[in-house]
């Protein structure tokens, strides 16, 4: 298997009791060495995303290990270019690329845990 090839995640990425209300987690699924996607959880809702902005696909988004939101955390925040994005569904409202989306990561609920739903590419673009 070469580098960059997509594939099937064959561990849970957390025990679901484990994320946090109303905070970001961020993983390694491929064990790349960086967080190449994030967990928020709000409510009973999981939302995940790439640790990629869509402004330019080399910006790592949290500004420290599990801090991709803004101050009152009511929003994703781009610690590159200030981007402020959705938590629902990842659309920029504030920074330079307004009306983009984050990459979404499907996931899926299973036996408590929180898997990957589908095969999972490596980390950021080349």
């Amino acid at each position: 298997m070469r580098r960059f090839d997509a594939r099937e995640v064959t561990e849970p990425l957390c025990r679901i009791a484990d994320l946090p209300e109303g905070r970001s987690v961020g993983f390694d699924p491929l064990n790349e060495g960086r967080d190449t996607m994030f967990v928020i959880r709000k409510g009973d809702s999981i939302h995940a995303w790439r640790n990629l902005c869509p402004h330019y696909d080399r910006a790592r988004m949290a500004w420290k290990k599990d801090e991709f939101l803004n101050g009152d955390r009511s929003r994703i925040m781009c610690a590159a270019h200030g981007a402020l994005f959705r938590i629902e569904n990842g659309i920029c409202e504030v920074g330079p690329c307004i009306g983009q989306q984050l990459t979404p990561v499907p996931t899926v609920q299973r036996d408590g845990a929180l898997w990957i739903d589908g095969i999972y590419a490596p980390g950021f673009r080349r």
